[in-house]
């Protein structure tokens, strides 16, 4: 077997330390070699892990690249993952995390008022573990904080984006028709 360029060895160990996804971009200017060269060789240890099966997988999506486990492995990673590593979310934070997702970016008070509570505390712990985040404020005067999911949200679910979620966001109301005290 044929030994890899250093610019795959160099690019593969950099990928196994990315904490998220990276552009050929930054990966060429770490390297000093060009993004083309960094793109064709990312685009060929891409074609290469999928051809063999390999147990992850490299992702190019919206310019940036990343290292995931395979899909077709996806049961197997999320028994060892729940496999007391991690701790599940309460009911609450489900309901907070999906009145987000089909209706961000939203308020803490258009969120309490969907799901009748106050919400503060289960919006700190989403926001703590990174599955949410703050994208702005309302142009209204005082400007509220606005939420949104994050990547990391998608990661999670194994899903590309929000669009593959089941269609429930009828079933909610619309964020400017709630009354927020």
């Amino acid at each position: 077997m044929e030994p890899v360029s250093l610019l795959r060895s160099r690019l593969e160990s950099l990928l196994l330390v990315a904490d998220e996804p990276t552009t050929a971009t930054d990966f060429a200017r770490l390297l000093d070699v060009s993004a083309v060269d960094v793109t064709e060789t990312l685009t060929e240890i891409a074609t290469e892990f999928s051809d063999r099966g390999m147990g992850f997988e490299l992702r190019e999506r919206e310019g940036a690249w990343r290292l995931y486990t395979r899909r077709d492995n996806s049961e197997t990673v999320e028994a060892k993952v729940l496999d007391g590593a991690q701790s599940r979310l309460s009911r609450a934070a489900l309901e907070t995390l999906a009145v987000i997702a089909y209706r961000q970016p939203v308020t803490r008070s258009q969120v309490a008022a969907i799901r009748g509570v106050n919400c503060d505390g289960v919006m700190r712990t989403l926001t703590l573990r990174g599955l949410i985040a703050e994208v702005g404020v309302t142009g209204e005067i005082g400007g509220a904080h606005l939420y949104a999911t994050t990547e990391l949200f998608l990661e999670q679910l194994g899903i590309e984006s929000l669009e593959v979620l089941p269609n429930l966001a009828p079933l909610l109301p619309d964020v400017d028709q709630i009354d927020v005290p």
